[in-house]
């Protein structure tokens, strides 16, 4: 979340899509109800279902899955057309004035640079004009922020020849190749009426979504958005999110109290997964993971860090990226990492292509991997398409998993259709510890780190991740001590400090991941105080402020809120920097006066910026004219995404799902051009909606926890049997009444489940077309407990092989199936 569920409360209205928080994060959603009894806040739902939270909302609309692009494309073009944008937050913060280069250009649902051969765009011509250095003001100049500090001071101010060029304005907004032109052009396509024929949801209904929320795009308003993986499982699932960006920033809610673009992050930790790196593209704290052809360190940090894009532009990772990267390489290989051999740079593994979830199992399934390791996951149950999981895993040589309870994957070969015989995986089943007995924290979807203690010893000889993990890298490097072995440095040097080797405290991961100053040995508290000469180790830059020499700060239950706004900042702590509003600076005008004076974010007091943690050198006065947005090379929000950053488009573009009942009535290009995808992927995919006429989506549960609640009793009682979710006129059409028995075929496989008819699911009037929706979750599998030997109840059994363009993120809502009685 760019803002946190306090938060909530400040809120004029919220628009939730492809969500479920009153079901799946009621303690964070109450503050939503907060903000409507306390400012008479209005609450939309827009969802395939119709769920809890569409019961407590003002509005509910129906939705067809994969077609929220339109959705926001349309509500964009509205914003447009009617004005209703906060036009002096969208000249100041935003991009809206930058100039595109001549060569961009937009076609008939082709943006300009892609090659149909190799199914990817050549984004170079997605890019400003250009000043050049010597057209650039000396005045201007001299405010150019260092490269070396994050203070703005222009002591030694960099050069535009270090850079493409500054990017050209027209502050005015009317050249027709500035964002602001080029924007109300493309999103004009996007209209009431072609959004209700795409989307199924009602024009009328449209609209009033588009009058309420489009009223917070004033000063004294603010709107919020609120999403989860409904809107991420898509292959436009990027662009679905650009989208409420887009959406946000004109309105001015990015940086704001009570607005913002606010993703509920999922089971247990996920937030902090990611943040520790647990994609495979990035290093901890979001750092670009190093490529072929780097071969130094200097390589690495002139291509990852952003280019100097505006005079204003703090750029703060253009300025301390070399730092970070130092202080990551000292932290996991201490002495060894000196200057003298770059810091080790060269350890690093430089990835040769996309290694995401989907390619790792499409190597074992190609016999390319011949081990795998799953910890705290369930490839079968996580992944589209399990049949073909299932084929990868039975590939391999061999295949550990770490988990409190069995699962598919760990019993893979007990699934519908696989023979034991003929599996020749060796598998290995580690049992660790349930979160509940074990000490550590949890980072919520409002980037607060909240330190938990154990509830329960551990049962028997079952032991935690760390000693797992532990042994396992202390069995290795003995091995490589005693037997050699290709590449030995990085396992050699790595650092193990821990008191208890064998069993790393989580207090003493920690600290690790805060970093220290190592001359002195002092835990850091700030991650500004990060030194590119070795002499700083930091974990994860992120959270450094969170574990110092005061204490664990993730561990602090403060109530006290002299702020008034919900910060409380000395409950836990949030990253960065204890920060509880991302980009702050935007909450505030020009001259650092608040946007709106009840709702203050920061606020600029004559000699420093006061209010939540600033997003902004503190002393860095308006007139500085800084940048709020300080992660981009413009200094301000993107409303156009220049070159290299995404891959499928600078501005969102509807395409049809990979299987659909409707071809895509706004360009000739009917899917996404650049989706991830494997060459024999398509032959599994449903062609057109003859053999399977019925869109499915999937979703959780309040009543059980991802997959593992099948081995606890309570909770297979509260909800005992795998269920699809039929409309009531399809169930008529299908001669289906409410708990029989049906099947549910794709083209990838099937599920058996009771069907509950309901007026949850609706109908959708696309056009002349008439199409039905179905509902499945997704906890019920063959492995262990209550679900031993009920075979065909995985509904990625069903999902198809493919991923978003940018995060290869599997496409598990919107796909094609039939529904018979059995």
């Amino acid at each position: 979340m760019t803002n946190h569920w306090v938060d909530f409360k400040n809120s004029d209205a919220f628009l939730v899509i492809g969500a479920n928080p009153a079901e799946n994060h009621p303690c964070g959603w109450k503050w939503a109800h907060v903000a409507r009894d306390t400012r008479g806040a209005k609450i939309i739902h827009v969802d395939p279902r119709f769920t809890r939270t569409s019961a407590i909302a003002d509005l509910w609309a129906p939705i067809r899955a994969g077609t929220d692009v339109t959705f926001f494309n349309g509500l964009i073009n509205y914003v447009l057309e009617n004005e209703l944008y906060h036009e002096e937050y969208v000249k100041l913060h935003t991009n809206a004035s930058f100039i595109v280069g001549e060569d961009f250009e937009f076609n008939d649902g082709l943006f300009s640079g892609y090659d149909e051969a190799t199914r990817l765009y050549d984004s170079a011509t997605w890019d400003y004009e250009r000043i050049k250095g010597s057209e650039l003001n000396p005045s201007i100049r001299e405010k150019v922020p260092r490269t070396d500090a994050t203070d703005g001071s222009a002591a030694t101010p960099r050069s535009p020849a270090a850079t493409p060029g500054f990017a050209k304005r027209d502050k005015t907004l009317q050249d027709p190749r500035s964002v602001f032109q080029l924007m109300k052009k493309h999103f004009s396509r996007y209209t009431p009426e072609m959004v209700s024929g795409v989307t199924g949801i009602p024009q009328e209904k449209f609209l009033e979504i588009a009058e309420i929320f489009g009223a917070t795009g004033t000063a004294d308003k603010a709107g919020n958005v609120v999403y989860a993986v409904g809107l991420t499982h898509h292959t436009s699932g990027t662009q679905i999110i650009r989208g409420i960006g887009i959406l946000q920033m004109l309105l001015g809610n990015v940086g704001k109290p009570g607005g913002g673009v606010n993703a509920e992050r999922g089971h247990a930790n996920i937030q902090g997964n990611t943040d520790n790196a647990q994609s495979w593209e990035i290093l901890p704290g979001y750092m670009a993971i190093p490529k072929p052809g780097m071969k130094t360190l200097d390589d690495y940090v002139n291509a990852a860090a952003l280019a100097q894009l505006d005079p204003h532009a703090l750029n703060f990772f253009g300025s301390v990226y070399r730092s970070m990267t130092v202080s990551l390489l000292k932290q996991w290989f201490g002495e060894a990492a000196t200057k003298d051999n770059d810091f080790a740079f060269s350890w690093l593994p430089k990835p040769d292509k996309n290694w995401s979830w989907m390619t790792i199992h499409d190597e074992a399934r190609s016999k390319r991997l011949h081990g795998l390791f799953n910890g705290g996951m369930s490839s079968v149950n996580i992944g589209p398409d399990s049949n073909r999981v299932i084929e990868s895993l039975s590939n391999l040589k061999w295949f550990v998993v770490m988990d409190p309870f069995p699962t598919a994957s760990s019993e893979f070969w007990h699934a519908p259709g696989v023979d034991p015989e003929e599996v020749q995986t060796e598998v290995f089943f580690l049992p660790t510890t349930h979160w509940i007995e074990k000490s550590g924290s949890f980072t919520n979807s409002g980037r607060w780190a909240q330190w938990k203690h154990a509830a329960l010893p551990p049962e028997g000889n079952i032991r935690n991740d760390n000693y797992i993990l532990a042994q396992l890298f202390l069995r290795l490097r003995k091995l490589y001590e005693e037997e050699g072995g290709a590449f030995p440095d990085p396992i050699l040097n790595l650092t193990w400090p821990y008191l208890n080797q064998d069993d790393p405290p989580t207090e003493e991961l920690s600290a690790e991941i805060n970093g220290r100053e190592l001359t002195t040995g002092l835990l850091l508290d700030t991650f500004l105080d990060a030194k590119d000469d070795g002499t700083t180790a930091i974990g994860n830059w992120l959270y450094t402020g969170s574990y110092t020499e005061a204490g664990n700060m993730m561990d602090r239950r403060g109530t006290d809120d002299p702020t008034g706004m919900g910060y409380f900042h000395e409950w836990a702590w949030s990253w960065p920097a204890n920060r509880r509003v991302l980009y702050n600076r935007a909450s505030a005008d020009a001259k650092g006066k608040p946007w709106d004076e009840t709702r203050p974010g920061i606020r600029w007091n004559g000699s420093l910026w006061v209010g939540d943690v600033p997003d902004y050198p503190p002393d860095s006065p308006p007139e500085d004219g800084l940048g709020a947005f300080n992660m981009t090379g413009e200094g301000v929000g993107r409303l156009f995404v220049p070159g290299g950053l995404l891959l499928d488009g600078p501005f969102p573009e509807h395409y049809e799902q990979t299987e659909s009942p409707l071809v895509n009535p706004f360009s000739a290009v009917d899917k996404n051009p650049v989706a991830f995808l494997y060459e024999d992927a398509p032959a599994s995919f449903a062609k057109d909606d003859r053999e399977f006429p019925y869109v499915a989506t999937t979703y959780r549960l309040t009543e059980h926890e991802h997959y593992v609640t099948q081995h606890v009793p309570q909770l297979v009682e509260a909800m005992p049997d795998f269920f699809v979710e039929l409309p009531v006129e399809l169930a008529k059409k299908k001669g289906i009444a409410n708990t029989d028995m049906v099947r549910v075929r794709s083209k990838r496989g099937e599920v058996e489940g009771m069907a509950m008819v309901t007026k949850r699911m609706r109908p959708l009037r696309l056009g002349n077309k008439v199409v039905y929706q179905v509902g499945i979750p997704v906890h019920w599998h063959y492995a262990g407990g209550h679900g031993k030997g009920k075979g065909a109840q995985m509904a990625n059994l069903l999902t198809p092989y493919i991923g978003d363009a940018n995060t290869a993120t599997p496409e598990f809502k919107g796909f094609l199936v039939d529904v018979e009685k059995i």
